[in-house]
């Protein structure tokens, strides 16, 4: 029943020429960047803090700061599979790839894959499904099941021939720290993470990706504000060279900065005790425009999209498929 599900994917460039497809999901970070009058100037605004802020981290024989450059190409997955309505297709994620130039020497070596994950199956869980379970006050209560169908699709795609032919390392995902927890600093310093931090428990977004087989770890970089989460399976510390480990920082740092000023572009940086939060006012606002409100709105559209047609027409076949597909082992 494994095979019962197959996987392609997709690139484009993402330039400051680039302009969203068709079938790209509008509540993306780099899509909505990529809207509006000032499209342009925002793409344009936002690659440029992605250079500074990597040649910023990469300082060794770099006394210019301007050594090397990230390429950014957007990575589209589409799930396919037979149903009683015939042969379906169904787009399941999205994420940014870095790839590293090096402006002394002319190579250009593979960065990460994950960057600015998106989904809609993810969109579904969080903006219909967890909605629909709430309590009398109003409080949502997680379903046992929650995230399962994500988790298990995500890892088929990760072992699918079409991701293994096309990169050769596991993604590294990197988003926002929760502001429903506490971080505490440990001793632990990367050259390139920054200082560590831990929680006491784990966030719903934590648990989530877990079932999606990825573990989570939490550091500050060396000029940053902020400690980021890097959810990943696998090493973090020793399966990732430094730079590659900084072209994810330098990108989704950048997207913060952007996304959530708050705490990312805050004019402080976080304590050794750290509670996030998005109602702080000593910040900075980037030069890039950004509507959260609306990238919420159609994140709940889309979820809706996705349970119209993918969830409901084809319930009985992922339920079966997802009750027979071996989890990997962590």
């Amino acid at each position: 029943m494994a095979d019962a599900l197959n996987f392609s994917i997709t690139s484009t460039d993402f330039t400051e020429d680039y302009t969203p497809s068709e079938n790209s999901r509008i509540t993306t970070n780099f899509a909505n960047l990529a809207r509006g009058a000032n499209r342009q100037e925002n793409l344009r605004n936002a690659l440029t803090m992605i250079n500074r802020r990597f040649n910023s981290l990469a300082h060794w024989d770099n006394p210019d700061g301007e050594r090397y450059a990230l390429e950014l190409e957007i990575v589209s997955a589409n799930v396919h599979f037979d149903s009683a309505q015939g042969a379906q297709d169904f787009p399941l994620l999205e994420v940014l790839n870095t790839s590293i130039l090096d402006r002394y020497t002319g190579a250009r070596t593979h960065g990460v894959v994950g960057n600015n994950f998106s989904s809609y199956v993810r969109d579904y869980d969080f903006s219909v499904l967890l909605p629909a379970t709430a309590d009398a006050s109003g409080k949502p209560v997680v379903p046992e099941d929650f995230g399962e169908l994500h988790g298990r699709l995500f890892q088929r795609f990760l072992d699918s021939q079409a991701y293994r032919q096309r990169f050769e390392q596991l993604p590294v995902i990197c988003i926002s720290v929760s502001t429903s927890k506490t971080y505490r600093r440990t001793g632990n310093s990367h050259p390139v993470l920054g200082l560590e931090y831990q929680q006491d428990d784990y966030s719903l977004t934590d648990e989530y990706f877990a079932k999606m087989g990825l573990r989570v770890r939490y550091f500050m970089p060396a000029g940053s504000v902020a400690p980021l989460a890097f959810y990943f399976r696998g090493d973090l510390l020793n399966d990732y060279t430094n730079l590659q480990l900084a072209s994810t920082i330098a990108t989704m740092e950048t997207f913060q900065k952007i996304y959530r000023p708050e705490i990312y572009n805050a004019n402080s940086p976080a304590p050794a005790v750290y509670r996030p939060s998005l109602e702080v006012q000593d910040f900075s606002r980037t030069l890039v425009s950004y509507d959260r409100e609306e990238r919420t709105r159609l994140g709940a559209s889309q979820g809706r999209y996705t349970e119209e047609h993918f969830i409901t027409p084809n319930r009985a076949l992922l339920e079966e498929w997802a009750a027979g597909y071996a989890v990997p082992a962590a």
